[in-house]
């Protein structure tokens, strides 16, 4: 009979009834919970309780998470009754709620112990006194006690409670930081949530969501910290964030600047400031509201100023700096398109509390975002390279400002001193060309990324499969280690080559012939027809002189042959200016993707086992990961930004070339190492194996194969990869599974385009093909 009853109490613990999702969001809060600590304790991803609480569409626990769920909601339902309403008297929790049996006897040990951890702390049983001293703060004062806890301890910071200004809205804790956690807690905020609030002056963290409820302004910030907002207009916004919100990042560099607090505006809280939710094409092609807008008038009454962008999606609200202290707010509107969803998915959409987590998560691992995710990348660079320094002391012990050695400087090159072939058409420096004149390979340096195919021999149609391998962070690792100019080039007639000299060379390099190359020290013969020339971005051999980057040249003499430069552009100043790029990105990739269960050094198998589906494990850490990517990409983009419309002209400059960061010799530069890197791991694997690559696209390569999987063509011997071959692995510059497709499916798709060469590549990933391969 015991284990009917055990039975009957399992099916009765599976329907035990919950409050409505609006009740269940009350009584964490009241407490001072973070969706994490719930989690934690339920032993469920954040997102999982952030749906039950969802007001619009709430999701329903299951299993023994929905006993433990409504075990929490009935002590907090004790502690923390319903408020009463002016129809009738105070009530404790409606009886719908507590009428299931308590089958505590049958719970998870786990769950259990972690619900009475993190309710009995504060009130050891249901309605007794809170401890002595305890008392409710306001928000301000909520932040300085925040800030000084952060200060004293920053591991295990004590709790603070704050009231809102409005008396009849419940209590809310402030929490100080993301790993704070109650007295006698055993576990730790979850992995993923940005640790914040060392520094007193930022104590609650780089930036916040501004939302509105129940007529109330809320700023969600990181760590599960809600702070109330008393500002009724977007001038007293600002001053609240400047004096009262203690939001911010310090700098990542000793010479640098700390970080502008970030706000986030939800459509909610632009209608309460007087805002329009979405902007009309007018305004999206000019990327602003208009400046007679009646909030842009407030900011300029209130003697605060908008840089030249004006009030666009990521508007910059200042005054002039006095000294040292710097007066500026950043706001992010993801209405207005602020979060592009090609890099940051649906972060747009996401509850406030969830995308403070996202954006905070960013803001920690890399760093706060200055705009779109390519400008935040270019801000990194110098954020960790500040183009000036304090000198030392002169003869009256006053500091000056001085080059930083290392930077890119304060001043951007003159146009008209950069070298023609570096330069895009329609350049100040080519405006002498012929109007229709169209340069080439010997004029212009044409640094890309590989988009090559070829037809398959009849060997690999026999094989079953096409798979497809990318390379994790491809232009990131490219950029690992690499020497790049600082300043301006130097032309040089009849040069002799220097591999450790950055610089474009105009070399001949059509006699490197890849039937014969060295691979190491030794000579080996290949197949040069299945291979795709190194030095142009289709693969195809080069007809004659041409412009190349360092890393390119110095490759063809690594493949044994002679190079002779007829002229080049160098320059003798020069550093491994995106290293400390490099590591900060690739540190915030590795611990995101360790966040989503793929860690470093794991074995091949348990790698590609761990990658399957590692984005549904945690949705939100997998749009940082998206971002951390775009980061890399779109910076490295931006170093020879084009124009954008205003009006340009043939000839004449546009705004990106006022940049320092206006640097395409560098951009050349990362793709004609990544391109040089990639090529050398594929004559490395052919010359071992005897496979050839079928199509390459940028930082994929597709294999045919007997198996579907990189296991079966990847040469492990012993679970060592081939030295200087493809690795599997989660580090930069490793591989990764893109996709399998079938032989047949290959055959199908060029015959179905009438297009031998194809780039399988292009579509590998799922097997879908749109439209024919165009290039885009």
């Amino acid at each position: 009979m015991s284990e009917l009853f055990d039975a009957v109490d399992a099916l009765v613990a599976s329907r035990s009834p919950l409050p409505p999702a609006e009740e269940r969001k009350r009584l964490r809060v009241a407490h001072g919970l973070t969706l994490d600590e719930v989690a934690a304790a339920l032993k469920v991803r954040r997102a999982t309780v952030s749906g039950w609480e969802s007001v619009k569409k709430p999701t329903e626990p299951r299993g023994p998470e929905r006993e433990a769920y409504a075990r929490l909601l009935r002590q907090l339902a004790e502690l923390y009754p319903a408020p009463a309403t002016p129809q009738e008297p105070a009530a404790p929790v409606p009886t719908t709620f507590t009428g299931a049996p308590d089958p505590a006897d049958k719970m998870p040990e786990a769950p259990d112990a972690a619900i009475e951890e993190i309710v009995n702390p504060l009130y050891p049983t249901p309605g007794a006194p809170r401890p002595a001293g305890a008392r409710t703060l306001s928000t301000g004062e909520a932040s300085e006690a925040a800030a000084m806890t952060a200060t004293e301890n920053t591991q295990t910071p004590a709790p603070v409670t704050a009231a809102p200004a409005a008396a009849p809205r419940p209590a809310r804790t402030t929490r100080p930081s993301s790993t704070s956690r109650r007295p006698g807690a055993k576990k730790a905020a979850p992995a993923g949530t940005p640790a914040g609030g060392t520094d007193p002056r930022f104590a609650n963290g780089p930036l916040a969501v501004v939302d509105v409820e129940d007529g109330q302004v809320l700023a969600y910030c990181t760590g599960g910290l809600v702070l109330d907002v008393p500002a009724k207009s977007l001038p007293s916004l600002v001053e609240w964030t400047l004096k009262e919100a203690k939001l911010g990042q310090p700098k990542l560099s000793g010479p640098g600047k700390d970080a502008d607090p970030l706000l986030v505006l939800t459509e909610a809280a632009l209608e309460r400031y007087g805002l329009p939710v979405t902007l009309t094409d007018e305004e999206k092609h000019a990327g602003r509201i208009p400046e007679n807008h009646k909030v842009v008038k407030q900011l300029a009454r209130a003697d605060w100023k908008l840089t030249k962008r004006g009030f666009g999606p990521w508007a910059r609200i200042y005054r002039p700096a006095t000294g040292s202290e710097r007066a500026c707010v950043q706001l992010c509107i993801p209405s207005w398109n602020a979060l592009d969803s090609r890099h940051w998915g649906e972060a747009g959409q996401l509850p406030p509390a969830e995308l403070a987590r996202v954006l905070g998560v960013y803001a920690s691992r890399v760093m706060t975002p200055r705009g779109s995710t390519a400008v935040t990348g270019l801000e990194l660079m110098t954020a960790l390279h500040p183009p000036t320094r304090a000198s030392e002391p002169d003869a009256d012990g006053k500091r000056h400002s001085e080059h930083n050695p290392g930077s890119l400087g304060k001043d951007a090159i003159d146009p008209m001193n950069w070298p023609p072939c570096e330069v895009p058409d329609g350049h100040p420096v080519l405006k002498d060309l012929p109007r229709f004149h169209v340069r080439g390979p010997a004029e212009k340096l044409f640094e890309e990324a590989y988009d090559w195919a070829r037809p398959m021999t009849d060997a690999e149609c026999t094989l079953g499969h096409l798979v497809g391998i990318d390379v994790n962070m491809a232009f990131a690792a490219g950029a690992n280690g690499l020497n790049v100019g600082l300043g301006e080039a130097t032309h040089v007639k009849a040069p002799a080559f220097d591999p450790k000299l950055p610089g474009s060379w105009l070399v001949d390099l059509s006699h490197v012939d890849l039937s014969k190359v060295k691979v190491g020290k030794e000579w080996v013969e290949l197949d040069g027809s299945l291979l795709p020339s190194p030095f142009t971005p289709k693969g195809e051999r080069p007809e004659g002189p041409a412009w190349y980057a360092t890393p390119t040249v110095a490759y063809a003499a690594e493949l044994g042959y002679e190079v002779r430069p007829i002229e080049a552009w160098v320059r003798y100043e020069h550093g491994r200016y995106l290293d400390g790029w490099y590591n900060r990105l690739r540190d915030a990739y590795l611990a995101t993707m360790a966040d989503l269960g793929v860690h470093a050094d794991m074995e091949p198998a348990d790698f590609l086992a761990a990658m399957d589906g590692y984005k549904d494990r945690d949705p939100d850490l997998a749009i940082v990961v998206s971002a951390i990517k775009a980061t890399v990409k779109g910076s490295l983009g931006k170093l020879r930004e084009r124009p954008r419309g205003e009006g340009w002209r043939p000839g004449e400059p546009w705004r990106a070339l006022s940049r320092p960061t206006w640097r395409p010799d560098i951009r050349a530069a990362v793709i004609s190492r990544t391109r040089i890197n990639l090529h050398r791991k594929i004559v490395k694997h052919a010359a071992f194996t005897g496979q050839y690559p079928v199509a390459i696209l940028s930082d994929c390569v597709v294999y045919a194969a007997d198996g579907s999987s990189p296991l079966d063509f990847l040469p492990y011997r012993e679970g060592k990869p081939l030295p200087g071959g493809f690795k599997l692995g989660v580090n930069p510059g490793l591989v990764k599974h893109e996709g399998t497709q079938s032989v047949l499916w290959g055959e199908e798709v060029r015959e179905r385009f009438n297009a031998p060469e194809l780039n399988l590549a292009r579509y590998i990933k799922d097997g879908t093909v749109t439209d024919v391969d165009n290039g885009e």
